[in-house]
């Protein structure tokens, strides 16, 4: 059986970033890579003389080949012995090739993998409660001199200590927590329904299900969107969704993501939907075609876990799931990006050609025709 696999050292938690940077001495050894945004707000006043590089000015979108090169060269510029990324998924991605490669580039490191071995400390810190990326050894790296998006794992890339600190997270706006949080909530559940899962990973995403969903309720039920109740509710929670983020990164390392991923990807890399919102696209599209091929096994227990948590009958559990949401993080026809329907067999033919790193930890194996149906029917 496989076993669950090894993550960060330690997993820490600070209320705020001072309490971080003292119990974890930031300073001249420190190489920390972050956004201008969070070190204006939170970082100059506890530096004490690390060395910072600011990301914004290498682009704003997922990671590509070219923006990691760029970064590698220009952190080769000073002398650390630690990076310390804090920011989002990006960030945290970027910041792993970096420690692992050593002044190399990119297509080095993806050719070469296996044989680097990481020389300096990373410490990994999120700024938003929805990748994981603290926890896991992957990176997602879109290769624009190839055309297509790569998933790079290696237990190199594992932090020796992930830390989560709410505080970094009070100030996101609401769309940003809401795809964010979407993003591990699809984690959990892609994961679990994976035949990679195990009875270790299964524990980690059905407890990141409840603390989300539940979440979720909680803040629906404080306020109407956009209220101070509403805000003040989430920013109580926060801690929870930063465990529940890692509880499914955990999850995920071992069972993958699957079609929901697949699929998003497309639309994200096309019209640059935010990957939360577009995997919530794809969510119970995927899930309803699921259950249209096989309707027990591991999907009827996760949709029974997610009934009792919303309190529904299981034969509607996905349209209460949507209902709940909804209040969050409104879903959208795929035409409402712009999406044309002659971009289905594209998208199509690229998640059957490109994507079989995720498509093989489906609950069920899905054909072209399926695929194309699952677009058909969010179009």
């Amino acid at each position: 059986m496989k076993m669950l696999t090894t993550g960060p050292n330690y997993i820490h938690e600070f209320p705020t970033v001072r309490e971080f940077a003292e119990e974890f001495t930031l300073g001249p050894d420190d190489l920390v890579v972050t956004i201008d945004f969070v070190k204006s707000k939170f970082l100059e006043p506890v530096l004490n003389g690390a060395n910072v590089l600011t990301v914004d000015k290498y682009g704003s979108q997922e990671p590509t080949d070219e923006m990691i090169d760029a970064i590698i060269q220009d952190a080769g510029k000073f002398d650390y012995k630690r990076i310390i990324a804090i920011g989002g998924g990006a960030v945290m991605d970027m910041s792993k090739v970096v420690a692992v490669a050593g002044g190399d580039s990119i297509d080095d490191v993806i050719d070469n993998l296996p044989s680097y071995k990481r020389t300096v400390g990373l410490v990994l810190v999120p700024t938003t409660c929805g990748t994981g990326s603290e926890v896991t050894e992957i990176a997602a790296i879109n290769r624009t001199r190839l055309g297509s998006k790569a998933g790079i794992a290696s237990p190199e890339m594992f932090a020796d200590d992930a830390v989560l600190i709410p505080e970094l997270l009070y100030g996101l706006p609401d769309h940003v927590f809401a795809t964010s949080s979407m993003d591990a909530l699809v984690h959990s559940v892609e994961s679990t329904l994976s035949p990679n899962a195990t009875p270790y990973t299964k524990l980690f995403g059905y407890e990141a299900m409840k603390m989300i969903i539940s979440g979720y309720k909680q803040i629906a039920e404080a306020g109407p969107a956009g209220s101070e109740e509403r805000r003040a509710k989430r920013n109580e929670l926060m801690s929870d969704f930063l465990i529940a983020s890692d509880y499914a990164g955990l999850s995920f390392e071992t069972g993958g993501c699957a079609a929901v991923h697949a699929l998003s990807y497309q639309l994200g890399g096309k019209y640059h939907v935010p990957h939360g919102e577009s995997n919530y696209a794809m969510f119970t599209g995927v899930l309803r075609n699921y259950m249209e091929i096989k309707s027990d096994g591991e999907i009827a227990k996760v949709n029974q876990f997610i009934a009792d948590i919303l309190g529904c009958d299981v034969s509607v559990v996905y349209d209460e799931l949507e209902k709940l949401i909804n209040q969050l993080l409104p879903k959208k026809a795929l035409h409402e990006y712009g999406v044309t329907r002659e971009d289905l067999p594209e998208f199509t033919e690229r998640v059957m050609t490109t994507q079989h790193r995720l498509m093989k930890n489906n609950f069920v194996p899905l054909d072209y025709d399926r695929v194309l149906k699952i677009f058909t029917e969010l179009y």
